[in-house]
């Protein structure tokens, strides 16, 4: 555990403010869900809640289902990070911080398509093999917790490979929606 130098008092309520840095580092926003628990050495542990890393094997499935029978490859995050991959390296994506431009699509809540000769998003900063093509936030109970994202090859390998991008959006929204519902469930 790396050290802050940063000391805080507990009030009267037994409230703690973390500071700004270390929310801003950690990406944690006002309303995120923090799990609590503490280790053998006495130490009380604050990790970022993930509703969606709950579901990540059974999201692991669904995005593998939907490469197998689709030909997609296809990525599902929570808001943070990677959390499942399918028709992509799993060493490229898995477990890494989405880039900053996949986040705000996430927070809009709208599906995003790419318009051809736009620019790409990529759904990491450091891999830009794949770019986005459609993105669909995955919301639960009226809060974001991820997204379903199929992708394109940067290198135009796979331009013909899904022609049919109004089924391509459909299958995304559907992944996403279903994932939203057992969250829910």
């Amino acid at each position: 555990m790396k050290a802050t130098g940063i000391v805080r008092r507990i009030d009267d309520l037994g409230r703690v403010v973390i500071p700004k840095e270390i929310r801003r580092t950690m990406r944690i926003r006002e309303g995120d869900p923090l799990e609590i628990y503490t280790n053998r050495e006495g130490e009380v542990i604050f990790k970022k809640y993930s509703p969606i890393g709950e579901l990540s094997s059974f999201a692991g499935e669904y995005a593998e289902t939907l490469s197998k029978v689709c030909g997609l490859s296809v990525v599902i995050t929570d808001r943070d990070a990677v959390i499942a991959t399918a028709g992509v390296s799993r060493k490229e994506y898995g477990d890494k911080r989405i880039s900053g431009e996949l986040e705000a699509i996430i927070s809009s809540r709208q599906m995003y398509v790419r318009e051809e000769n736009s620019d790409y998003v990529y759904v990491t900063e450091d891999a830009t093999s794949h770019y986005v093509r459609c993105a669909m936030p995955i919301i639960a109970e009226g809060d974001l917790i991820g997204c379903v994202c199929s992708l394109g090859d940067a290198e135009g390998k796979d331009e013909d490979l899904f022609s049919d991008a109004h089924v391509e959006e459909k299958l995304i929204q559907t992944a996403a929606n279903f994932l939203s519902k057992q969250h829910e469930g």
